[in-house]
């Protein structure tokens, strides 16, 4: 499929220069890379791909340039890609599209990039748009919103946690940055070690805490809801493994076909015209139970899974998301 555009009567081949800022790809496993299933969707509708690592990004005389690679992806395991020579690119004026899909951290190196591929505006498109990206960490963007989230502290003092717990006996204790569940701890009332835990958070982390109600509901799962510009188009429900209490398929989560609830689709109404008008294009949400507990707009996962278990391209509906905003 080739992306075409009709102008002044005359249809005209509109193919795409797409790049994508990610991580090395030869690591990345295919069989549910959400940013390899974007990538064969960009190549199968005609667009030229390109790949760089955030370390290849800069800002000279105050235009982006990145050292771009040609990408050819193929789904063949083992043999998913050849990259061509590193050039020197103009993001303004050579690339029409980037595709912002590096893994967290969300540290000051993701911030800094955000500020550089602001410069692009509105002469590059870019998905997701880095000025909202930096303004929308996963575990605060949520705040925002009222009526959705479980009883939450966000704090550094150690007497604020241990009254939560007081008050909510079991407790979710993490990092407010962290992703792919890493230093996620389910505390009990009865736990001795909360003081410990904190005192070795703050050897980790500068940032404060996030602490929340344990939600007994996450033994049946954390859902993840996939929103594309502001609509909902399908979930997977992530099963903790047995003794766990994180449900990422990082750490042994197993994906499961589900449906929408009405409460889920309340979320998604909730959230949705604020995802749009912040050019948060591909969005994942967490829910659990009848709480949302995350805003993943940095690096979703779960297309793949979610379009094996609904035999819908979900990476299809993106792209014709994306283009439809050139």
């Amino acid at each position: 499929m080739v992306f075409w555009r009709v102008i002044n009567g005359e249809q005209l081949d509109m193919s795409l220069r797409v790049a994508f800022q990610m991580d090395p790809i030869h690591s990345i496993d295919i069989a549910g890379d959400s940013s390899f299933a974007l990538a064969l969707e960009a190549q199968e509708r005609g667009h030229k791909l390109f790949h760089y690592e955030p370390k290849n990004l800069s800002l000279s005389q105050l235009r982006p340039i990145a050292q771009l690679s040609p990408l050819v992806v193929r789904n063949i395991t083992g043999d998913h890609f050849c990259l061509g020579e590193q050039i020197a690119t103009d993001l303004k004026t050579d690339i029409d599209v980037i595709l912002m899909r590096q893994d967290p951290p969300f540290d000051m190196s993701y911030i800094t990039a955000t500020h550089i591929l602001e410069h692009l505006h509105p002469d590059t498109l870019v998905i997701n748009d880095p000025t909202n990206v930096r303004n929308a960490p996963e575990k605060l963007f949520v705040t925002h919103f009222k009526n959705v989230m479980p009883p939450t502290l966000i704090t550094s003092d150690e007497k604020e946690i241990f009254s939560f717990r007081k008050e909510f006996k079991d407790i979710i204790v993490k990092p407010l940055f962290g992703n792919g569940g890493a230093g996620v701890f389910h505390i009990k009332p009865d736990d001795e070690n909360l003081s410990s835990l904190v005192e070795l958070y703050k050897t980790f982390y500068r940032e404060p805490l996030m602490i929340q109600e344990y939600l007994p509901a996450v033994r049946q799962g954390d859902k993840r809801i996939i929103l594309i510009d502001g609509e909902a188009v399908g979930a997977i429900n992530r099963v903790p493994a047995d003794g766990e209490a994180r449900s990422n398929m990082h750490v042994g989560g197993k994906p499961m076909k589900c449906e929408l609830t009405d409460r889920d689709r309340e979320i998604c109404e909730i959230i949705g015209p604020s995802l749009k008008e912040k050019g948060l294009l591909f969005v994942g949400i967490d829910v659990i139970g009848n709480y949302l507990t995350e805003i993943n707009v940095t690096s979703p996962t779960g297309i793949q899974e979610l379009s094996r278990f609904e035999n819908v391209n979900i990476a299809k509906l993106i792209w014709e998301a994306i283009e439809k905003k050139l």
